[in-house]
């Protein structure tokens, strides 16, 4: 089978969607007609991933360092953002195909992002704490950054798809030109008027709701240049309307691209990130803050995470506990790029590996590419989900533990918590122990909602 790349219609798609017989013949969950397995199977394996650094948070752990252990616990997971935002897009476009036109694609991006939005700063507020103290915390995590690249790309789909793609790729690779001038250009917008504005834009950091008494809101997710990503990934799903080995062959020179463009880039330590890896002097690539924040996986209020140094004054500084002697190894400053905001070289590093999967689980099948593609079908309803369960957990894990509940549990996770109590914090295989309960125990809900998405009904649906 095959199709043109015009979203302006529905049309007879590509092989690299699933046949519904193919999969009833194996005993699996047939997926609705039209969904592409091999996006479903990929997004199955990042959320898989995206649990192990929640559990993280309520385990007390450091995000990234100092062992390698810790390390590649939190690195592995960074995979997570790029994927979800970059095939949001994807399926937003495969979604438009769909519906023939744009004017009811941009609705749907207007109200799901909204949606979006407004989830995040109160059930997900909810999940991730456990409390209701909401005059003092609301996170501007990854869903709300979601939801407003959403509500961004509803004008731009109108776009010719090269432009798309242009102004996506033109902002994931020029905005780390800010690293060249951000320190004499960040305190002036913190201080003007709109400062607000730029911490979301670009700059993060704490944004009083409603004034200067209104409850803080820690951005830690900006715009820019996630709104790249999703215009990029919008622009994808052009290729995933081609004809299949046109299609692997453009997935595997793009990822093969990134990944030797990260390589190249890193090596030379010039542009990409303002972690510049071969420059800082050992005590400032290792210290740990002494604070709640990071030991609970997230920056302080209005800085990044001690793993990506900070590109602009931060409003407020954490007391730093003396440095180790020795640098940290040079695979880890090497793979140490800068999540908050994402660099040039963190996409490079994160989106390259996604493109070349995409081709490679094409003709995945059997019991492990269906519970995958489940998982994949229902993102967002897996997202809502694993936070409370993953929290509940700790819960469990408190009380085996220690026979109590441990207030710290109910503390504004994860970006402001109280610090970690004394003999808190688990060991690397509880945390995996956790994580993998977790996330069996998520299998069942997802593939009921599975199920209830593939027999179709009600449009709601797809806004969970």
């Amino acid at each position: 089978m095959s199709a043109t790349a015009s979203p302006d219609g529905p049309q007879k798609l590509s092989g690299s969607y699933t046949r519904d017989n193919d999969y009833e013949r194996a005993g699996n969950v047939a997926p609705a007609r039209g969904r592409i397995a091999s996006l479903d199977i990929v997004r199955g394996v990042v959320m898989i991933l995206m649990a192990i650094d929640h559990v993280r948070v309520y385990s007390g752990l450091p995000a990234g360092g100092p062992t390698p252990g810790i390390f590649f616990t939190r690195w592995i997971t960074h995979f997570v953002a790029p994927a979800f935002v970059f095939l949001a897009g994807t399926a937003a476009y495969l979604h438009g195909a769909k519906l023939g036109a744009k004017a009811p694609l941009a609705r749907f991006l207007l109200t799901r992002g909204a949606w979006l939005v407004l989830l995040e700063l109160t059930v997900i507020r909810v999940g991730w704490t456990f409390n209701s103290d909401f005059a003092h915390y609301e996170l501007a995590g990854v869903i709300w950054m979601i939801g407003w690249c959403m509500i961004l790309m509803a004008p731009l789909i109108y776009l010719p798809v090269p432009a798309i793609a242009t102004l996506g790729v033109t902002i994931i690779v020029g905005h780390n030109a800010m690293d060249f001038v951000g320190p004499k250009i960040a305190p002036l917008l913190l201080e003007s008027s709109t400062a607000w504005l730029w911490k979301i834009l670009y700059l993060g950091g704490a944004v009083n709701l409603g004034g200067g008494d209104g409850p803080p809101l820690l951005v830690l997710f900006v715009i820019i240049p996630w709104i790249g990503v999703m215009a990029a990934g919008y622009a994808f799903g052009v290729v995933m309307r081609m004809e299949p080995e046109r299609r692997r062959a453009i997935c595997l020179g793009l990822g093969i691209g990134a990944i030797v463009a990260f390589f190249a880039l890193r090596a030379l330590d010039i542009y990409g990130d303002p972690r510049h890896w071969r420059r800082q002097p050992p005590s400032a690539q290792a210290r740990v803050p002494q604070t709640a924040p990071s030991q609970a996986g997230a920056p302080p209020p209005g800085a990044p995470p001690a793993s990506a140094p900070a590109t602009t004054p931060p409003p407020a500084r954490p007391q730093f506990a003396q440095p180790p002697r020795q640098r940290p190894p040079a695979y880890i400053l090497f793979l140490g790029t800068s999540k908050y905001p994402a660099s040039l070289l963190f996409l490079l590093m994160t989106l390259g590996p996604l493109l070349v999967a995409i081709p490679l689980v094409e003709n995945a099948r059997g019991r492990m590419a269906n519970v995958l593609a489940t998982f994949g079908r229902v993102p967002f309803f897996y997202y809502l989900l694993h936070i409370p369960v993953i929290h509940l957990a700790a819960i469990v894990v408190s009380l085996v533990r220690t026979g109590a509940v441990n207030p710290w549990l109910f503390g504004n996770h994860p970006m402001d918590p109280p610090p970690t109590p004394d003999g808190y914090i688990w060991s690397l295989p509880l945390l995996y122990l956790v994580w993998a309960i977790a996330v069996t125990l998520l299998y069942i809900p997802c593939r009921w909602y599975a199920e209830k998405k593939a027999r179709g009904g009600s449009p709601l649906l797809g806004y969970l």
